[in-house]
């Protein structure tokens, strides 16, 4: 039966982002291989301790409403501004997400400041 694993560099946070992460790959997980996944890890190095993450259905419904208001900014065209935090420097997304042009750049006025010019 899998059971997934996700390695963090830092310690077991407060908020549930960790949780959701690994409750999504879990999702995904059971929808390729057409099986249940009821729990999974999070290992954080800083701390050298691993985390059982039990998904409950609580869990999961989080998951879900997440997926459904990430689909309904797409049908919107709607990109959410990101707050700059202290962690966005350590996260593998920063190069695609670029949280710092936010505080900046208007994605509008970029795009007619830049991009219209060249038509």
């Amino acid at each position: 039966m899998p059971y997934p694993i996700e390695y963090k560099r830092g310690k077991s946070k407060l908020i549930d982002a960790d949780r959701l992460q690994l409750c999504a790959q879990a999702i995904a997980l059971e929808e390729m291989l057409k099986v249940e996944i009821k729990a999974g890890a999070l290992y954080y190095k800083e701390t050298n301790r691993r985390e059982e993450v039990e998904f409950s259905n609580e869990l999961r419904s989080s998951v879900f409403s997440m997926f459904e208001e990430m689909h309904n900014y797409y049908r919107k065209g709607y990109t959410p501004l990101v707050k700059p935090q202290r962690g966005c420097s350590s996260c593998s997304l920063a190069e695609i997400c670029m949280p710092v042009i936010c505080k900046h750049t208007n994605v509008d006025k970029y795009y007619h400041e830049y991009l219209e010019e060249e038509t």
